[in-house]
């Protein structure tokens, strides 16, 4: 199926596995970028060296194009551009817009760039820019999300702008495909479906708390870093909705330290990166203290497989799926699903 997408990035199936944190790592972008999809590397949890070492892994996987994911407001983001930049890396995606500076760095040195946004203003402003495409994700995706349904949102952003349109929020099978395609997108980009194959580092144990998920079982809180956060209903959560204000913050500061040594930043990097989230968000010092949260509960979860002390990002999907697929199965099963879809749409009425 080709598509503005598939042309632009060289790939088979206008479809795109996100950059989650702690998730999206060499094993499940390579085995997507294999399937003909393209895989996003999750960058923001990774220091300088061990992005260039994921991006070698993932090159020495395969020879399909596949991206990364940064975060555009972290004090280093031009040293991962240079990294993204010298391995050769197709497609940089960010998760906020980045700034016009950025995206002319990448655009120069021949990168596809793809910012996620979730209102139709930051997808003209990006696209004034210079971005290549966007990803537009709708209030049923997962991890930091907005209230707009993904079908409010999706038309007005293609409506808007005159470059390729990605989305997000919602979409698990092969009708949510054509579906958006009717919509005017040139492709979907999913998180929880990737999460839940079998090429997903993620612990099994985790995973089951997935599967076993119904709809109303993933929630919408701002209990973990002060901004809403769509993920799935568990006792920790109530916990933490619970937790009083300054325990809270007591928590998020043994949460910075945990993950300042595990990242290898400073506290002065902290600190400016900090800054730089309060200039981008608008945010109280008090968020950007609790935003120190999110990289460890995702890990404990995500990683150590700790469902009692852990966070799962999940979109509203979670309630709908019921396999552990393989990538390569699961890209081939939507195709398919789209192709079934489309041939059983009536044809037009003829005129007499």
């Amino acid at each position: 199926m080709e598509t503005a997408l598939t042309e632009l990035v060289g790939i088979r199936h206008p479809i795109v596995q996100t950059g989650m944190g702690w998730v999206a790592g060499p094993r499940l972008v390579s085995a997507t970028a294999r399937a003909g999809a393209l895989g996003i590397l999750a960058s923001a949890t990774m220091t300088v060296g061990q992005l260039r070492q994921a991006v070698r892994e993932v090159k020495s996987r395969t020879d399909a194009p596949f991206g990364v994911n940064l975060r555009a407001d972290a004090g280093d983001a031009h040293e991962r551009v240079r990294v993204i930049v010298e391995e050769g890396v197709r497609v940089a995606s960010f998760a906020l817009a980045p700034s016009r500076e950025l995206i002319a760095e990448l655009k120069d040195a021949g990168v596809v760039v793809v910012p996620s946004v979730g209102a139709r203003r930051h997808a003209e402003k990006v696209a004034a820019w210079g971005a290549d495409a966007v990803v537009v994700q709708g209030g049923e995706g997962g991890g930091h999300t907005g209230e707009v349904a993904t079908t409010v949102l999706l038309p007005q952003v293609v409506d808007a702008v005159d470059i390729p349109v990605i989305a997000a929020g919602g979409f698990f099978d092969g009708r949510g495909l054509v579906a958006a395609l009717a919509y005017g997108a040139a492709g979907v980009a999913m998180g929880t479906r990737f999460l839940l194959t079998s090429d997903s580092t993620v612990p099994r144990a985790v995973q089951d708390r997935y599967l076993q998920a119904a709809a109303k079982d993933v929630t919408v809180t701002t209990a973990v870093d002060g901004l809403p956060h769509r993920m799935l209903r568990s006792e920790l959560v109530t916990a933490l909705e619970r937790s009083g204000r300054t325990a809270g913050l007591l928590r998020a500061v043994r949460h910075a330290a945990s993950f300042r040594r595990l990242s290898g930043l400073s506290w002065p990097r902290l600190v400016r990166d900090g800054l730089a989230m309060r200039r981008g968000k608008a945010l109280s010092w008090s968020q950007v203290l609790l935003a120190a949260n999110t990289p460890m509960l995702l890990r404990a979860a995500m990683v150590e497989g700790r469902t009692d002390l852990g966070v799962m990002a999940s979109g509203q999907v979670a309630g709908v799926i019921e396999d552990l697929p393989s990538c390569a199965e699961l890209i081939d099963r939507i195709m398919t699903e789209a192709d079934r879809a489309l041939r059983a749409l009536p044809a037009p009425a003829r005129g007499g």
